[in-house]
């Protein structure tokens, strides 16, 4: 798949994870953070709004990354689109629903994967690219422990199985969009 890399790794290892995670970030979770894209000279700025009510049961997370592993990418998605959704991921245009929370401390900061089973936005350079089975919407966020958040947007991609047992991450856009913010005191 064309766009590998290190948000894909990210996203393949919080994906494939198992065992029982330690909450570390406070539910309900409303970030309004930055969105920047990047192209060539081109700049597009944005605003991102995150709203997790809650986490992601342990075993409907379980049944949906077997769907993956044992299934591929349709089997992943049947069982995505089978969870009740914990959230939403807004622009001012669109609204997708998140069905898919991983979260994972890394030192003194943690993950949040955020996975929607539609596609937020459909951005390329190549106006004639086909949009067909990019049905995803991928967040991966970073949120330390002062309350700064960072990470990457995939709004539109695809997922699946890859040989070694990861998973391997196509996006429909030319790159990523960069998020950045603060998470909101409450």
């Amino acid at each position: 798949m064309r766009n590998i890399n290190a948000f894909a790794l990210a996203v393949a290892g919080l994906i494939v994870a198992a065992g029982p995670m330690r909450a570390a970030v406070q539910y309900p979770l409303s970030l309004a953070l930055d969105a920047q894209m990047k192209a060539g000279e081109t700049t597009v700025t944005s605003k991102v709004t995150i709203q997790v009510d809650r986490p992601m049961e342990n075993l409907r997370r379980t049944r949906v990354t077997d769907a993956l592993k044992f299934g591929g990418y349709q089997n992943f998605l049947n069982a995505l689109r089978a969870v009740p959704a914990v959230g939403s991921i807004r622009t001012q245009s669109n609204k997708v629903d998140v069905r898919y929370t991983r979260e994972d401390q890394a030192g003194a900061s943690t993950r949040l994967l955020l996975v929607a089973d539609q596609p937020l936005s459909f951005l390329s350079s190549n106006p004639t690219k086909q949009k067909v089975g990019f049905e995803l919407t991928l967040v991966d966020l970073t949120i330390e422990a002062n309350g700064a958040v960072t990470g990457k947007l995939a709004a539109a991609a695809r997922v699946r199985p890859a040989p070694d047992g990861g998973v391997l991450l196509d996006t429909y856009a030319d790159q990523l969009i960069d998020l950045k913010g603060q998470v909101a005191k409450q």
